[in-house]
């Protein structure tokens, strides 16, 4: 999986650009070489209008092997925040920047590799292409390789986090961690800690699409 071939997803993308169009072309993709080891091709899932939307960074193992984007831990710890905010996770669309998992063996277990930033761009036109179709208010960032994919520069999420930027199509973007960044905490207090500052962010993201919907 060194040698990725420097290609993209572009000339996978159907002519008619509906979420269902998108979602069914997707599956066919090999717009990059992660198509060779993954099970299948995660794409988004969610409100068809959504006025948020959330992006990671791509499918985990448990994702890889049920098809559908934030299922395991961190999307359950999405989920929990998501309420705590008062957020629905059925108003708003979820997707990752990289459709399929990069992943290596180690024993018995698949180990989550980062993607590499070809990889991404490679990726890209999907993300476009759901953004296109979807219009949100708000894109959330989930993340540095989000953040990367929706900004088209390295994004230092300790000094952005919490912040709020202009996309590149003049979407409004928010920048956070990834709820998996919470599990790397190694005390309990800490994880706890961390939760709390992503649930304050999430109250970030309600208060300024009640704000952006009352202008």
């Amino acid at each position: 999986m060194d040698k990725e071939e420097q290609t993209s997803a572009a000339k996978f993308l159907p002519k008619r650009r509906d979420l269902e169009s998108l979602h069914a072309a997707a599956r066919s993709c090999e717009g990059c070489d992660l198509y060779k080891n993954a099970t299948q091709t995660v794409f988004g899932e969610g409100a068809e209008h959504a006025n948020i939307l959330l992006v990671g960074e791509q499918p985990g193992d448990m994702e890889d092997r049920q098809g559908h984007p934030f299922v395991g831990p961190a999307g359950r710890m999405l989920d929990k925040a998501l309420a705590e905010a008062r957020i629905s996770r059925d108003e708003v669309y979820i997707t990752n920047a990289v459709k399929h998992f990069r992943w290596i063996q180690r024993g018995k277990r698949r180990l989550h590799q980062k993607p590499a930033v070809r990889q991404i761009m490679a990726c890209k036109p999907w993300l476009e292409a759901e953004m296109e179709s979807i219009h949100p208010k708000l894109v959330v960032c989930l993340g540095a390789t989000a953040a990367h994919s929706i900004l088209g520069r390295v994004v230092p999420i300790g000094q952005a986090r919490g912040k709020f930027f202009n996309g590149q199509r003049g979407e409004t973007v928010f920048i956070t961690i990834h709820p998996s960044a919470i599990f790397r905490q190694r005390e309990k207090s800490e994880r706890e800690q961390e939760y709390r500052r992503f649930v304050a962010d999430m109250r970030l993201v309600e208060r300024k699409l009640r704000g952006m919907a009352a202008a």
